[in-house]
C-alpha cells in the first residue's frame, strides 16, 4: 500500500477533480430523472452561479491573490493557469489561453470533453446548456471582471457545431 507522502500532487489533483466530476455529475443525473432536463440544465447553472463567489474566494486565498494583485495581464494569466491546473486537469480535455489582446480562448478538445462524454451517455446531449464554460463565465464574473462573447450559445457547442470554442474579450481587464 502506498502512503499519502508518496502520491504525486498531479495523482492527488486527478483523483480529488475526478471525485468531483463524478458526484456534479450524478447530481446532474439525478436531477435529471427526477425533473426532466429543462430543470436539470436550470438547476445545474444556479448551483454554478451560487458555488463561484466561493470557490473564486478560496482559489484567491490559496494562491495569496488580491484584486490589486491582478492588476496585469501576467499577473492575471499566471493566476489563471495555476488555478486551470488545480481544478480543470488535462483528462477533462480543456485548453485555455489567455491572449495578449485580453482575450480568454476556451475550447474543448473533441471527444475528449468529459461533460459531453458523460451527458451523452445519458443521452440528452441533444438538450445539454454547457456548464463547463458557464462556470469559467461566473468565475470571472466573481473576478468582477467583464467581458465579451464570440458565441452566446448555452447549448453544447461540440454536438451542435462539430467543434467546442469559445472566446471571451475581457473589456475592463485593467479593474480585475
Amino acid at each position: 500500500m502506498r502512503m499519502l507522502e508518496d502520491i504525486t500532487k498531479e495523482e492527488i489533483t486527478i483523483l480529488l477533480n475526478k471525485c468531483w466530476m463524478t458526484h456534479d455529475g450524478m447530481w446532474f443525473f439525478s436531477c435529471l430523472q427526477e425533473y426532466g432536463i429543462e430543470a436539470a440544465n436550470k438547476l445545474n447553472k444556479a448551483a454554478i452561479e451560487y458555488l463561484a463567489p466561493i470557490e473564486v474566494g478560496r482559489l484567491k486565498k490559496v494562491f495569496g491573490v488580491t484584486a490589486e494583485s491582478l492588476g496585469n495581464l501576467e499577473e492575471f494569466r499566471a493566476f489563471f493557469n495555476r488555478v486551470s491546473k488545480l481544478v480543470i486537469p488535462d483528462f477533462m480535455g480543456g485548453e485555455f489561453t489567455i491572449n495578449e489582446d485580453f482575450t480568454l480562448d476556451m475550447k474543448m478538445r473533441p471527444d475528449e470533453c468529459f461533460a459531453y462524454k458523460g451527458i451523452k451517455r445519458l443521452g440528452v446531449i441533444d438538450r445539454y446548456e454547457c456548464g463547463v464554460f458557464f462556470r469559467i463565465e461566473c468565475w470571472m464574473r466573481n473576478l468582477g471582471l467583464t467581458f465579451e462573447s464570440d458565441n452566446n450559445a448555452q447549448h453544447c457547442l461540440f454536438f451542435h457545431n462539430g467543434s467546442c470554442r469559445k472566446q471571451l474579450r475581457f473589456t475592463n481587464y485593467k479593474n480585475c
